[in-house]
């Protein structure tokens, strides 16, 4: 009797510490679940347990809606990269740090959450609002959670869940779609509020947006239909953006209502309702509603109107920049001003009204200016290209500012905005002869003005000879040396994250916040005011997302100092040829690389208002901003060309060992041609992880470019791959990329194919020509013209050089 009393008590206790009712809404150190056992939240709202998706035997764990039947829908899953297959030895527990973790029979973790603090009681909670947190449970704080589901979204958001970014932890919440509806791996969609530039919602596919729904403007965001988005008697929202943190929140009025969005599997932002008397969701909204909702599909300039055949066209007084690919239905360039723009020259703003606001990523914003101050400050600075009220919620108050090209317009009439578009004086009709007569007025005045502005600048340049002047054709903010010693800590050494030809490059941060990469020129650099005068002519005149911003300069005695936008990942060279580092570039991410490099050439070669020749394209004169995105940078001895000229010769080769080049190291010959050959290193450096200068190889001494071409020709060219690519690359598209990286390299400049070709052979599977054999320019070349007669003299720490020819 006493032994079946003691079995009793052990299966008992066995039961209380294990088992865990289908009732209760909490997980503690002393229980845990099992596959068939459950947690319901409080209200019955939703249940969490295993699960399998229709049609699947994997298992998960996962949340959904209890009353919700027959269907179940599941709005969040915990092991949605490792799926189960055997779950009877798998548990769900609560351990004593603070971590809720999903363990097999060796008690190997599968998955789990994570913690910075540690606690002595933690339970895991599972909440009325489908949140299912981590938490102290003798902390009387009841929003103090050591970690919570709705900080890891999957692909649906819930009411009361922040969509958005932590700017001080740099935390990001955004969903991520099912890789199909019955598979809840990741998919190629993404969902984000984007803070670059002024906040906006963007749909990505992989890297690349696909649907933007525009920035916020104090209702809604700008190119969500207004019916779609109003506050109604069942939801209301809110749009959040501080020094803390920027999100999207919405609140359901009605709690009998039951509401969600969702990204699904094949991109598509839905807002769904429950309706319980045909048992089904109920869409609400659709994002994209139409082709017009595809990003930039009409190009640059271009608007998109749905109700026009055909739906792109461009905004008026623009024409197609390529009218031939336009009738054919190519839209992808884009339109151009009909009167190019000459900063030189008076213009004026245009309003364009009932549009949806282009892409906000290279835009500034100001909370407090009147749309007068807004024009103001644009019409000072000739890179503004745009304006626009910033909240429209009580009247026009706040700016948006453009710079470069306006993209992703679409036609909104109604409930669209207005923009105001800089544009050369002659697209404003003249209006009466009150007008003209002030105009006259104006002009004497304005005559009058300039002939006394020109003495005094006379007399100025008598008295400062030596003083460095800049170009007039650019308008380039600038900074106090003061302002800048100060987001240095003066130039402090702690602060140093970079040093070339050209001196040291530190971060900075000014007072508003605003992160800062500072250039200063070193007085004992080989580069000097040439150098520094190209650079600011240049890069103030080019505004693409692949190339690196110029906010401003200092000039202030002896000082020279250039100031870029930070890039927070600093340069690619810093990655791909570090063995730790290049493991966080996977193979999407390098394609994506390589992509931008090539749009951002292609925008110098052929879209700038000036053709640029770069002349010193490498692995560190490319930065990475926050998303990886590719940015050319370092415009020193950048050249540009006039009209249809594609090259030039010169008697000062300046350049970097293993990028240049033949025919500009040995005859001084640069081209557009020379920059494709720099960006072909750069492409076959991507993919190996191996710098072509200074290759070595057991069984050659070939350089990179020869060990490329050596296995190109033996059909395997699969060996040239880094070996940390197995896991992650397409092979056909690495493959394509090393053929193409050899296409850019070959000896003769015309056989080598100009970057727009570039571009479409890495975004389609179409036959790729045959490569040659590559210009095989190593440095004893170099070491070779500098003997009969060359002088040579290094500018920078990675051995950019300089040849003069005395010919």
């Amino acid at each position: 009797m006493e032994a079946s009393f003691f079995l009793l008590f052990v299966l008992s206790f066995y039961s209380t510490i294990h088992k865990i009712s289908s009732t209760t809404d909490v997980i503690t150190t002393d229980q845990f679940i099992i596959d068939g056992q459950t947690v319901v939240s409080t209200g019955e709202t939703f249940e969490m347990g295993f699960f399998s998706p229709n049609g699947s035997s994997k298992r998960y764990i996962g949340i959904w809606y209890k009353q919700i039947l027959p269907v179940q829908t599941v709005v969040w899953v915990a092991n949605r990269e490792k799926p189960l297959t055997n779950t009877s030895s798998v548990v769900l527990k609560v351990t004593k740090p603070g971590i809720l973790a999903l363990l097999n029979g060796k008690n190997e973790i599968i998955w789990s959450t994570n913690t910075s603090r540690s606690v002595q009681h933690p339970v895991a909670v599972l909440l009325d609002s489908g949140n299912l947190v981590v938490k102290d449970a003798n902390d009387g704080n009841p929003e103090n959670f050591l970690w919570q589901s709705f900080n890891f979204p999957t692909d649906t958001h819930l009411p009361g869940m922040k969509l958005g970014k932590n700017l001080k932890t740099d935390h990001e919440a955004y969903l991520s779609a099912w890789k199909t509806d019955n598979d809840p791996t990741p998919g190629e969609f993404t969902r984000h509020i984007d803070p670059t530039g002024y906040p906006q919602a963007l749909t990505k596919r992989g890297t690349s947006v696909s649907v933007r729904a525009g920035p916020w403007n104090g209702l809604r965001f700008s190119g969500i239909p207004k019916q779609l988005l109003t506050q109604s008697s069942i939801f209301t929202f809110q749009f959040i953006f501080n020094i803390e943190e920027v999100y999207y929140i919405f609140s359901i009025i009605n709690s009998s209502v039951l509401s969600r969005l969702v990204l699904t599997s094949n991109g598509y932002v839905q807002r769904l309702t429950w309706v319980a008397r045909t048992k089904s969701w109920h869409i609400y909204y659709n994002l994209p509603s139409d082709n017009c909702d595809t990003y930039s599909l009409c190009g640059a300039y271009g608007s998109c109107d749905i109700d026009n055949s055909p739906i792109c066209g461009c905004l008026e007084k623009f024409v197609a920049k390529c009218p031939q690919q336009w009738e054919k239905g190519d839209w992808s360039e884009g339109c151009v001003r009909r009167t190019p723009l000459d900063c030189k020259k008076e213009h004026v703003f245009l309003k364009y009204s009932g549009i949806k606001l282009p892409d906000t990523k290279y835009s500034q914003y100001d909370k407090t200016m009147t749309l007068e101050g807004c024009r103001q400050v644009c019409s000072r600075n000739c890179s503004c290209t745009a304006y626009s009220s910033l909240d429209i919620s009580n009247g026009d108050k706040g700016c948006l500012f453009w710079f470069g090209e306006l993209i992703d317009i679409r036609k909104l009439s109604e409930r669209g905005q207005d923009i105001y578009i800089r544009m050369d004086s002659s697209e404003q009709a003249e209006a009466g002869s009150n007008r003209k007569k002030a105009k006259i007025l104006t002009g004497s005045i304005s005559l009058l003005m300039a002939m006394i502005l020109l003495g005094l600048i006379l007399l100025y340049k008598r008295k400062k000879k030596k003083k460095l002047k800049l170009d007039e054709d650019f308008e380039l903010p600038q900074f106090q040396l003061s302002t800048i010693t100060r987001a240095t800590n003066n130039f402090s050494l702690n602060n140093k994250i970079g040093e070339g030809g050209f001196g040291l490059v530190y971060k900075g941060v000014l007072e508003e916040g605003q992160e800062i990469a500072v250039k200063r020129l070193s007085r004992t650099s080989m580069q000097g005011l040439d150098e520094f005068k190209n650079e600011v002519i240049y890069i103030s005149k080019l505004q693409h997302r692949n190339l690196v911003r110029l906010l401003g300069c200092c000039i202030q005695g002896e000082e020279k100092i250039l100031i870029y936008e930070y890039m927070s990942n600093k340069s690619l060279n810093s990655y791909i040829f570090d063995q730790t580092k290049k493991n966080l570039l996977d193979w999407p991410k390098r394609f994506g690389i390589i992509n931008g490099i090539a749009r951002g050439l292609l925008y110098l070669h052929q879209d700038s208002r000036l053709r640029i020749i770069h002349r010193d394209l490498k692995a560190s004169n490319v930065l990475l901003d926050i998303e990886m995105n590719p940015k050319i940078s370092d415009f020193g001895i950048a050249r540009s060309v006039a009209g249809n000229e594609m090259g030039a010769k010169t008697r000062h080769v300046v350049g970097t060992h293993g990028y240049m080049s033949p025919e500009y190291a040995v005859d001084g010959i640069f081209s557009v041609k020379s920059d494709v050959f720099s960006f072909g290193v750069l492409v076959l450096e991507i993919v190996s992880c191996k710098r072509n200068r200074g290759f070595v190889h057991q069984d050659h001494n070939l350089n990179l470019l020869g060990h490329a071409w050596k296995l190109y020709k033996e059909d395997r060219s699969f060996e040239l791959i880094d070996e940390q690519l197995a896991d992650s690359c397409h092979v056909s598209q690495v493959l394509r990329s090393i053929q193409v990286g050899l296409l850019c390299v070959q000896q003769r400049p015309d056989d080598r194919p100009s970057m727009s070709s570039v571009v479409l052979m890495l975004a389609n599977d179409s036959l790729l020509p045959k490569a040659k054999e590559p210009g095989f320019f190593t440095e004893r070349n170099v070491l070779n013209k500098a003997k009969s007669g060359s002088q040579t003299a290094s500018t920078n720490n990675e051995v950019t050089i300089t040849l003069v020819d005395p010919r």
